[in-house]
């Protein structure tokens, strides 16, 4: 049996197989996977924002924005015993546009930007996404099996996916 780990908005959380990483109600935000395939350890960031630089020092959190969230997460990763020479890879989900917005401006959509951000930090770590399901706009809910690499989405009028 499965250990369910719920990863919470703004949070990240790494888990060795057999557990399942869970994140509810994606709409402009983005769930970040890494996995580790060799070693079946998996991580689950439920980013927010797509930069730090726009927070107060007082009260940052690592796991709220695109850029520390997921370097954070692969240290965690790498705690557990990841690989960072394997071959980690990444599976992206959410950074929907969920208003309609008179002037759609780039300020605005903060979706987009979110999985702007969130694909150049894995750019520049070389980490390869290997399957994704991002903006539109409706909400998501994801879960990350450990065991078999595969992520799971859930909408509501949109059904569900297996990436």
């Amino acid at each position: 049996m499965s250990l369910i780990i719920r990863v919470g908005m703004a949070e990240y959380k790494a888990a060795r197989s057999p557990a399942t990483l869970v994140t509810l109600g994606l709409g402009s935000c983005v769930g970040v996977v890494l996995y580790d395939r060799v070693k079946k350890i998996g991580g689950l960031a439920h980013v927010m924002l797509p930069d730090s630089r726009l927070s107060s020092q007082k009260d940052f959190n690592p796991g709220k924005f695109a850029d520390t969230a997921i370097d954070a997460l692969l240290q965690d990763m790498l705690k557990l015993g990841a690989n960072r020479k394997s071959d980690i890879i990444s599976k992206i989900a959410g950074g929907a546009q969920m208003f309609k917005m008179k002037a759609e401006s780039s300020i605005m959509q903060i979706g987009k930007r979110n999985v702007e951000a969130v694909k150049a930090k894995l750019n520049e770590l070389d980490i390869k996404i290997v399957a994704e399901d991002v903006e539109g706009n409706y909400g998501r809910t994801i879960e990350f099996f450990c065991e078999t690499g595969e992520l799971t989405i859930k909408t509501i009028g949109h059904g569900v996916r297996i990436l």
